[in-house]
């Protein structure tokens, strides 16, 4: 864990020199004015809605990519049944969250739950009756804390505590399930965010445990970080178990870009282990395109 928050630290003091040097001044001798927040942005956004109980709030970012394609399909679990496999699928996302309590401590603090669902959906192999091949539901609860906190030139906003479960819903041989307990820092400058995300996981018996190695595919945590410019999103999602002389972890690159005022456009890249937790234990490499209702930012 305290190798996770060096490459943390690393990661800001990287985020810092991009995009958080100190302001210039005016010729006038006046510093201008701070660029606006881009999660102060959407978090004014959710206050807006999170009452209409006809509006559901995203949580992670809800998309579809009619067409992904992985140079590296992983086999082995279906046994005979995953030489019918195609490259390329369907990718899709779901997402949401509802504020059940606000205020807990004083005026801070309000409890979420969350629901995020990711698909990856044959479509296109007729042949093999076009199957969903895995798909992963990750139900959580969690608080959240307004938080003003600067450091290194860059501001705390949010501090998340939760617990969140994921699984894909199978029986043996197929079952994998984790549970975890994360905080989650979101800091922010301008239009530049990053969120540093540590998590712990939940032992379980060994009879019980469908993964008992899944820590050292995914690592101790994450770190996101994204730049907006003009409803333009750039974004990077890295993860790194820190072990020296066993390298695993993922990066996933992200872009989106308006297409209509409600939808955009969306790119993505990943690249590593843990992209659906079948293919925890096997390296995936995939491009996609598609649609992208709501973002990050």
């Amino acid at each position: 864990m305290m190798a996770f928050f060096a490459a943390a630290c690393l990661a800001l003091s990287a985020a810092v020199s991009a995009f958080a040097a100190e302001p210039a001044t005016s010729p006038t001798g006046t510093t201008p004015p701070e660029e606006a927040s881009a999660i102060e942005d959407r978090l004014r956004s959710e206050r807006a809605t999170r009452e209409n109980s006809f509006v559901l709030t995203p949580h992670r970012p809800n998309y579809i990519l009619p067409v992904t394609y992985n140079a590296s399909v992983n086999r082995a679990p279906y046994g005979a049944e995953g030489d019918q496999l195609q490259s390329v699928e369907v990718k899709f996302q779901i997402s949401f969250k509802a504020d059940i309590a606000s205020g807990l401590f004083g005026k801070n603090g309000d409890l979420y739950i969350a629901y995020t669902q990711l698909s990856m959906w044959q479509a296109y192999n007729s042949d093999y009756s076009s199957p969903f091949r895995e798909t992963n539901y990750e139900p959580e609860a969690f608080l959240s804390f307004d938080t003003d906190v600067r450091a290194l030139g860059l501001r705390n906003r949010l501090l998340l505590l939760g617990i969140a479960h994921q699984s894909n819903g199978q029986t043996e041989p197929l079952s994998r399930s984790w549970n975890r307990v994360y905080a989650e820092f979101v800091l922010d400058r301008g239009r530049f965010a990053l969120a540093i995300k540590p998590w712990y996981r939940f032992r379980e018996s060994a009879a019980e445990d469908d993964n008992p190695d899944i820590g050292r595919y995914m690592g101790p945590g994450e770190i996101r970080m994204f730049y907006e410019w003009k409803k333009y999103v750039l974004g990077l999602t890295v993860r790194n178990n820190f072990r020296i002389d066993d390298q695993k972890g993922a990066e996933q690159l992200e872009f989106s870009f308006p297409l209509t005022r409600r939808i955009k456009g969306y790119f993505q890249y990943f690249y590593g282990y843990g992209e659906t937790l079948i293919d925890y234990i096997a390296r995936t490499n995939r491009v996609g395109i598609g649609i992208l209702l709501t973002d990050w930012l």
